[in-house]
This record gives C-alpha cells, structure tokens and sequence, in this order.
C-alpha cells in the first residue's frame, strides 16, 4: 500500500511540476507578446504624430495660399 501512495503522490507531484512549467512558459509568452504590442503601438503613434504634423503644416501652407487670392 505505502509504494502505490508513493508512486501516486510521485505522479502527483509531476503533474503539478509540469502544470507550473506550462504556466512559468505561458506567462513568458504573453510577456513576450505584451511588450511587442506595445512596441508596435509606439511606433504607431509615432507615425500619427508625423501625419499630424505634415497635416497642420498642409493646412498652414493651403490657409496661405487661399488668403492670397
């Protein structure tokens, strides 16, 4: 009886061990996909803020030209 207890608790214990490593791997992975979201949500807004800024420079350049005529 005291080996089958052993041999479930071993088994027991391995389960729980792997659970943990694909847990500690999944939250590397979500990590991971985290920070490059977030990257690319940088440089996404880093593209906007140069739209915005040729926008404006456009918009100032048409005033001009339409205060002209």
């Amino acid at each position: 009886m005291d080996k089958n207890i052993g041999e479930q608790l071993n088994r027991a214990y391995e389960a729980y061990r792997q659970a943990c490593m694909d847990r500690d791997h999944a939250v590397k992975e979500l990590q991971q996909k985290v920070e490059n979201y977030m990257q690319q949500i940088r440089e996404q807004q880093e593209k906007i803020e140069l739209q915005n800024s040729i926008i404006a420079k456009l918009k100032s350049q048409l005033a001009a030209l339409n205060a002209n005529r």
